[in-house]
């Protein structure tokens, strides 16, 4: 094997709300770099990432697409995400395995609702990142509003270093946006419009532009003083000295590293101004894997040890299953090298679910998972696509079965809209579940069960378009025509308060019979996990078999609950269990855990609503009729900003009340409002929804 060079590897990210040019700036990344020789364009749906029919069709991102491409003497994994709050597991479990983020910002709207979660989610998982203003040339742009509400509404260090020529378009503006200065070097960038921007020239900062280049110069020095803990910088400057680029950027590099800044850059994807600073930057500014600390788990028989992956060839193979893509050929699973070596033809070891895996083969995609190339192996520090495997699913971990290690899963936000979904022909009814079953597989946040009073068949995702786009995957890929419902919303059941109760299955049939007894506790729990179950059983009170089975009965009833509903947010405590030497099997107390479950929610129920965080954006003239709107949907305002003429309204609301909203905010405002929407988080429904759930009967 040659030798490797991790220190030029960059596992990178772009990420963004929907509509601030993510997938527009991608393309020229890999047009500049040479990874494809035409530039696409989304409105044409000729665009590198966007490679799904149903991507092109609508203009947007949904699945997460990993192509890998040069630039100077690095090789960048590059991530496109999408940006609907629909899509956001494909946004976390992306950035479960990035090493640094691009975070794109439009120059008119700024930080917009989506741009916070991104955000935090890279905050979550110590993502260092650079911003990127794009959209210099829209009407209302302002680089330095958006610097501002980074640092106000994201809690971010936004360090510019280089600024824009003008602003807006030739049509709006008088000092159209027309090239960057670049704040290290001190010169001005502008770029050929005749090869789309593949040719740019360095010139002299304008005489009318020195004195404002040279204010954001300092600015920039001030920034980065005040972290300067090895006094590269600060003593130099404070003596008038002239500081290299290099040295300027050794000292961006380090902070930007350990996330106490964000280097921020300007352009516009549409006019192909400020790219190729920005691919700089991403080398010169992002993490390698060697610069990310070493990944931490723990020992799977021994959950008290801690066990710690270097990311180097020599360690013990670790990688992580971040994403798997379901076709009717089969699967395919994207995997991150964390440490040690992966081979095709190897079986590594699933800790989470104690089994061996198949490597069959390994690949490094295209932006289409079906282009790629095969490959023998991969290193600590690689992504790469892997045939073969069976059994793991999203968030599992890898490892060398000698050397055992288990990652922390990546957590998933709940589903929060249901549809009934049916076959149109009843002799495609077991195809349904099977291919239920595997888009399960490949996203987190689908879910699917059959309602226990109906009957029915209920898919269960993130928002109507979530669900539009599987069910339009199942008519195109899987030749598969249904039926759908109504939207629903997708409630969660809990218990009020404490109880302890004694759950049972005692029957006698002739010779045979069931016998088991157990007394469970059960609380309301608010922690990590959404269900505890676990036994404070003496050990030699009930064989193990028994306890795994009571376990066992008690989260499959949490699962459905008393109304039909998954149970959320209840600590169950096994305390004592009676036996039967005669009569006592797995099945009896599988049942009695059961058992127990349902006499703890009997009049013990509370029922769940999700809420969601909205934001909508608004003419002034129409935030009357919109705030009236809100107030009718139950909608709690929770902030108001008037910026412009253009006003945003922060609030939470209900979702059982927003099924026809995006519907409604076009029409009061004559099509001039926006709004996004996201899962904020579940909270008690009104008593008469829960009435109406426990006696349907006296709705007629």
């Amino acid at each position: 094997m040659s030798k490797i060079d991790l220190s030029k590897f960059r596992n990178l990210g772009i990420i963004a709300h929907i509509d601030a040019g993510k997938t527009t700036t991608t393309e020229h990344l890999l047009y500049y770099s040479g990874a494809k020789h035409r530039l696409g364009t989304v409105d044409a749906g000729t665009t590198e990432t966007d490679y799904d029919l149903e991507e092109q069709q609508r203009g947007i991102t949904i699945y997460s697409a990993c192509i890998p491409f040069p630039w100077r003497d690095c090789t960048i994994n590059l991530i496109d995400t999408p940006g609907h709050v629909d899509f956001t597991a494909e946004v976390e479990r992306s950035l479960r395995v990035l090493d640094g983020a691009i975070v794109v910002f439009d120059a008119q709207k700024g930080v917009e609702a989506q741009s916070e979660t991104v955000w935090r989610q890279a905050d979550k998982y110590g993502v260092p990142r650079l911003a990127f203003i794009n959209k210099m040339d829209v009407v209302g742009a302002n680089f330095e509003n958006v610097l501002e509400a980074i640092r106000r509404r994201l809690a971010g260090n936004p360090v510019a270093i280089n600024i824009p020529i003008g602003s807006g378009s030739i049509k709006d503006s008088a000092t159209p946006f027309s090239g960057i200065i670049d704040l290290l070097e001190m010169q001005a960038l502008s770029f050929d419009p005749a090869d789309q921007g593949k040719t740019f020239r360095a010139e002299s900062i304008p005489d009318k532009l020195r004195a404002k280049a040279q204010k954001w110069r300092e600015k920039l020095f001030d920034q980065l003083t005040q972290h300067d803990e090895g006094d590269q910088l600060t003593s130099a400057y404070l003596e008038g000295k002239d500081i290299p680029a290099d040295t300027i950027r050794a000292v961006l590099r380090e902070q930007t590293l350990k996330g106490l800044i964000q280097p921020v850059l300007c352009g516009s994807g549409r006019e192909h101004i400020g790219i190729q600073p920005l691919l700089d930057a991403v080398t010169w500014y992002l993490p390698s894997p060697l610069d990310r600390p070493p990944i931490r788990g723990i020992h799977p028989k021994k959950k008290d040890k801690v066990e710690i992956r270097k990311p180097d060839p020599k360690e013990p193979f670790c990688g992580l299953v971040f994403k798997i893509v379901a076709d009717v050929k089969g699967e395919l699973y994207f995997v991150r090298v964390y440490s040690g070596i992966l081979k095709a033809n190897s079986r590594p070891y699933n800790p989470g679910r104690d089994c061996k895996e198949m490597v069959s083969k390994l690949y490094h995609t295209e932006a289409d998972p079906r282009q790629r190339t095969e490959v023998s192996e991969a290193v600590a520090g690689d992504i790469v696509a892997v045939i073969g495997m069976r059994e793991s699913i999203t968030g599992d971990t890898l490892c060398d079965l000698q050397h055992p290690i288990l990652l922390e899963r990546i957590q998933f936000a709940e589903a929060v809209v249901s549809r009934s979904i049916e076959p149109e022909s009843s002799a495609d009814k077991d195809k349904l579940i099977s291919v239920l079953n595997i888009l399960r597989k490949e996203d987190p946040t689908f879910t699917w069960n059959i309602d226990k009073d109906t009957g029915q068949t209920l898919m269960s995702g993130m928002g109507m378009l979530h669900l539009e786009i599987k069910q339009h995957r199942m008519e195109r890929d899987f030749r598969l025509k249904v039926r759908v419902g109504q939207p629903r919303v997708s409630y969660r059941e809990t218990i009020r308060s404490a109880v302890t109760v004694t759950g049972e299955c005692i029957k006698h049939a002739g010779q045979g019979g069931l016998f088991a007894k157990l007394q469970v506790a059960f609380e309301p729990y608010r922690g990590e996990e959404s269900i505890v179950v676990e036994s404070r059983l003496p050990s030699d009170k009930l064989p193990p078999l028994f306890v795994a089975a009571a376990e066992q009965g008690i989260r499959s009833a949490f699962d459905s609950g008393e109304l039909g509903f998954p149970v959320m947010n209840v600590k169950a405590v096994i305390l004592d269990g009676e036996m039967d030497e005669q009569l006592s099997n797995d099945t009896a107390f599988q049942a009695a855990g059961a058992d127990a479950v349902h006499k703890a929610m009997r009049d013990n129920i509370v029922l769940l609503e999700p809420w969601m965080k909205l934001e909508v954006i608004v003419p002034e003239e129409f935030l009357g009729p919109v705030t009236s709107d809100l107030n009718a949907r139950r909608a709690e305002i929770n902030k108001l900003e008037n910026r412009d003429g253009l006003c945003t309204l922060e609030t939470i609301v209900p979702l059982s009340k927003m099924f026809d909203y995006a519907d409604k905010v076009r029409s009061l405002s004559q099509g001039r409002a926006s709004s996004s929407m996201e899962p904020y988080k579940y909270r008690p429904a009104p008593e008469e929804v829960l009435r109406a759930l426990l006696h349907p009967e006296e709705n007629y």
